[in-house]
C-alpha cells in the first residue's frame, strides 16, 4: 500500500514548520508521497493564507525540493483554495499559471444574505457572533447555508473536496446544532447526491483530531457512510500544520475505513 498524504500546510500559509521539515518528517514517517496544498483565496489575501505576489517562491520551493529528495519521496505542489461566494472560486483556471498538480476546493467562509462572512472554524467565539450578527443567531440557517455554498463550489474546475462537513469542528466542545436533526441528516443527503454526481473525490480528513476538537475525521460516519453508499471516492489526509502532525490517525482510519492504498492521484507535474 501506498502511503499518501495531499493536504499538508507549511509556514507559507498558517502553518508551523518549513515544507523541508514536513518532508523530513513524512520520510521518516514511511511515506511514499507528499502533497503541499497552501492554504489560498486569490485575488485576496488574509494572514493564513498564502500571498498572490508569493506564489511563485512557494512553487519554486516545492519544486526544489521534489528535485533534492527525488530518489526517496514523490513531492507534489498543490493549493487548497476557497470558495466565497462572490469573491473567489476554488477553479484551476484561476491559478493556472503556477502550474499545481492539483487542487483542494474548501468552505471555510460562510457569506451570508446580507453579504457579511462568517468564519466557520477560527474559532468558537468567532462562530458564535457571526451567527448572531450575520443569521440572527439562527444557527440552522447558517449550517444549511454552509452546506449550499459547498455544493455550489462542486461545479468548479477542482480535484479533491476539502472537509465537507467542517461545520462539526466545535459542536463536541462548543454545541451549537444537533447532529441527529432530520434536517441536518438532509443536509447530508443532499450534499451526498450533489458530490457523487460531480465526480469529485473526497478527503477523509483528520485535522480536527490533530487540533484537539473531534475525536474523528471529517466527515463524520454517517456522511462517510452516505458517500460510501453513492460511490464516492475518498483520499487520507491529515490536513497536517505542523511536520510531527502529518500522518495524524492514518493507522486508525487506514484499517478502520481502508480509504488508503494504491493511488494513481494527482498526476505528476511539472519539474
Amino acid at each position: 500500500m501506498h502511503k499518501t498524504n495531499f493536504h499538508t500546510h507549511t509556514v507559507w500559509c498558517d502553518g508551523k514548520d518549513t515544507a523541508e521539515a514536513v518532508v523530513l518528517s513524512a520520510m521518516e514517517k514511511g511515506f511514499d508521497a507528499i502533497g503541499f496544498s497552501s492554504h489560498m483565496a486569490f485575488p485576496e489575501a488574509c494572514d493564513w493564507q498564502l500571498k498572490p505576489e508569493l506564489a511563485g517562491g512557494y512553487v519554486r520551493e516545492i519544486r526544489s525540493l521534489r528535485r533534492k529528495y527525488a530518489s526517496r519521496i514523490e513531492i507534489f505542489c498543490g493549493g487548497e483554495a476557497d470558495y466565497i461566494r462572490g469573491v473567489t472560486t476554488p477553479e484551476k483556471k484561476r491559478y493556472e499559471s503556477m502550474g499545481l498538480d492539483y487542487l483542494i476546493g474548501s468552505v471555510h467562509t460562510v457569506v451570508a444574505p446580507d453579504g457579511g462572512r462568517v468564519s466557520v472554524d477560527s474559532s468558537p467565539a468567532l462562530l458564535e457572533a457571526g451567527i448572531r450578527e450575520c443569521f440572527a443567531g439562527d444557527a440552522k440557517a447558517f449550517v444549511c447555508e454552509y452546506f449550499r455554498q459547498q455544493r455550489e463550489m462542486l461545479k468548479f474546475d477542482f480535484d479533491i473536496l476539502g472537509h465537507p462537513d467542517l461545520v462539526r469542528k466545535f459542536n463536541v466542545r462548543h454545541p451549537y446544532f444537533d447532529e441527529t436533526a432530520s434536517w441536518y441528516v438532509s443536509q447530508l443527503e443532499e450534499s451526498a447526491l450533489a458530490i457523487a454526481a460531480s465526480g469529485k473525490i473526497v478527503e477523509v480528513n483528520t485535522g480536527a483530531i490533530s487540533r484537539g476538537w473531534l475525536d474523528d475525521a471529517y466527515p463524520s460516519p454517517v456522511f462517510r457512510k452516505m458517500l460510501r453508499e453513492r460511490g464516492v471516492r475518498f483520499v487520507l489526509s491529515s490536513d497536517s500544520h505542523a511536520a510531527d502532525t502529518v500522518d495524524c490517525g492514518f493507522e486508525r482510519f487506514a484499517e478502520a475505513e481502508k480509504y488508503i492504498g494504491k493511488t494513481v492521484f494527482p498526476p505528476r507535474g511539472g519539474s
